[in-house]
């Protein structure tokens, strides 16, 4: 495939099916998100940042860790369902934004990227790493989560993480490496 998945792709993923990779039912993405808020090590985060935010299901745990949390998506029935599967919350903003063409100003000390960077060609992960760096707050966390298994993506979830990484050696480095049998986790911090 060549380029970033159109906007297109994921309407259509959801006229189909309001949850079209079972977010709220499968073992697998409630394993991949225990991971992700193990992750985190306890800490509360002043601004989060959730880029492919979905339908919520992450977001929802993400929010009682964040004293604000903004949550993207470029799918506006995903937005629609993560309002609802998040309505106890009123930390949370939300909004339609593509990444990497409609970052958000920040500052954030926490920035979730899951997965959401395979779908995006090389240039465009590099650019959003570039404005991940120039968002985070000093000290400030970076996730990264994505699927493993052979996809029709433009890169694969490893080459994605490797991409990322890579664009960020300069500031950020990766402290925790997870790999699991379908999926891998990064965490990246500031420093050596």
């Amino acid at each position: 495939m060549t380029g970033s998945i159109p906007n297109e792709y994921f309407d259509r993923l959801y006229a189909d099916n309001p949850d079209p990779w079972r977010f709220a039912t499968s073992p697998y993405e409630r394993d991949k998100y225990d991971d992700t808020i193990a992750a985190l090590e306890g800490r509360k985060f002043a601004a989060g940042f959730e880029a492919g935010c979905s339908i919520g299901i992450l977001t929802n745990r993400l929010a009682p860790l964040s004293d604000r949390l903004l949550a993207v998506d470029v799918a506006p029935a995903a937005l629609a369902a993560a309002k609802q599967n998040c309505a106890d919350h009123t930390n949370i903003t939300f909004e339609r934004r593509r990444i990497p063409d409609q970052w958000p100003a920040g500052p954030f000390d926490l920035i979730i990227l899951s997965e959401v960077l395979y779908y995006l060609e090389e240039s465009d992960i590099r650019l959003t790493a570039a404005h991940t760096q120039e968002s985070l707050r000093p000290g400030g966390m970076v996730v990264l989560v994505h699927y493993t298994e052979p996809t029709d993506y433009p890169v694969s979830g490893n080459t994605a993480a490797e991409i990322f990484i890579d664009a960020c050696a300069g500031r950020l480095h990766a402290d925790l490496s997870l790999i699991r049998q379908q999926y891998r986790l990064d965490r990246l911090r500031e420093g050596k």
